[in-house]
């Protein structure tokens, strides 16, 4: 998932990535394509993951995983950093998600449950501030419930966000008209559909 996302991010683009799976980004970008990764604690121009000697354990995401910096790579305060995310200078941020709806509304932060730890951090701020909003997730809970829904029964993170949704057994595409199925993986058009509430289009991308 991680690589088919880094595929799909232009070159130049601004680019925050969310805790979890959506830091794995970093790592698929091409060093040629000078794309910015912004993190939300404070930094520009982060690079991938650090390893061995590269871990300096002051240098961290927002996920607190060691990272690495690219050449220009600047460190600011963190009402700085929500500035840049709710301004509208981000190109792509990359999240997970709970549950995404049909039309793109999005539910990251609680399940709802009393026993849920709450946890929206900056989720909202980049859901409304980023120009386009990719979501990583598994397109089934562990029980197989769909996690792509008509509508989102979690708390919502944002509304009508969502631009895209990479995923486990497919990458989908919200559009005015509807979600269309880019491409699956290991299932067919009419299996996914069989197994999803929202009704599905085929992708002309």
């Amino acid at each position: 998932m991680a690589a088919l996302v880094a595929r799909d991010i232009e070159a130049g683009s601004f680019v925050n990535l969310g805790i979890g799976q959506p830091t794995l980004v970093a790592d698929h970008l091409p060093a040629d394509a000078g794309i910015v990764l912004h993190t939300e604690n404070g930094m520009l121009n982060m690079g991938p993951a650090a390893t061995g000697e590269q871990i300096d354990p002051d240098l961290i995401n927002a996920g607190k995983v060691p990272v690495t910096e690219l050449p220009g790579s600047a460190y600011f305060h963190h009402a700085d950093s929500f500035a840049m995310m709710r301004g509208g200078h981000l190109d792509v941020c990359v999240l997970g998600a709970f549950q995404v709806s049909a039309r793109g509304d999005l539910a990251n932060w609680h399940t709802g449950e009393p026993d849920a730890i709450p946890a929206v951090g900056g989720a909202m701020d980049l859901a409304v501030g980023a120009k386009s909003v990719y979501v990583m997730m598994t397109l089934f809970t562990k029980d197989g419930t769909p996690k792509l829904v008509p509508e989102c029964t979690y708390p919502l993170t944002g509304l009508g966000c969502v631009n895209r949704v990479y995923t486990d057994l497919a990458t989908f595409v919200i559009t005015a008209g509807g979600v269309a199925v880019r491409e699956t993986f290991g299932i067919s058009f009419e299996e996914l559909g069989s197994r999803l509430k929202v009704p599905l289009l085929r992708s002309t991308e």
